[in-house]
């Protein structure tokens, strides 16, 4: 098995390709030991000194860590992904993807604001999340309210010097091209 690695905007954080489908839908974020007790990988991530989060996309790992160095962490990290895919053992738990996608919690935004916020989770899901997804991480829509867009950010994207740049400059404009009733983004 080879497992590639790419480097993501966010230095503590490295995305990992082990040539396999990680989720077969969804994504899952974990951003502590205790959240990875729904995926026997995650727990087996954590396990690893310096790790700090994991994140699964379709056919990828983003790991981030401390203030440890990649050179000491990639190896322990790459070993540690071969052994679970060959093992054989599940990426999730039974009933966790569930969980995973009620992380995010409710959606809200107003009645009447149905149309706007179709249009918003449309232009995510084909124009963002493609391109965030790339960089190792995800963007969520959380919620519509007063012009205001909050999203959720994932992975590599959570905590990312460049993260308000892309949110205040990239998604902020796009949206705000297409739909003239957005004024601003914000992470929640």
């Amino acid at each position: 098995m080879f497992i590639q690695t790419e480097a993501t905007p966010n230095p503590s954080t490295l995305k990992f390709l082990p040539g396999k489908v990680v989720m077969d839908e969804g994504t899952a974020d974990f951003r502590n030991p205790n959240d990875a007790v729904a995926s026997p990988l995650a727990t087996r991530l954590f396990a690893v000194p310096g790790v700090t989060g994991v994140f699964f996309g379709y056919d990828f790992i983003t790991v981030s860590k401390d203030g440890a160095e990649w050179q000491h962490l990639k190896p322990a990290i790459l070993g540690t992904i071969m052994e679970h895919f060959m093992s054989g053992a599940p990426v999730m738990g039974a009933g966790a993807q569930a969980a995973a996608d009620l992380a995010d919690g409710e959606e809200f935004f107003d009645d009447g604001d149905e149309t706007i916020v179709e249009t918003i989770k449309e232009l995510l899901e084909t124009r963002v999340r493609p391109a965030v997804a790339q960089d190792g991480g995800d963007i969520t829509f959380r919620g519509f309210r007063d012009g205001t867009v909050f999203l959720n950010m994932k992975g590599s994207c959570a905590g990312c010097p460049s993260s308000t740049a892309t949110l205040k400059h990239g998604v902020q404009n796009l949206l705000r091209h297409f739909v003239p009733e957005v004024r601003e983004v914000e992470a929640v």
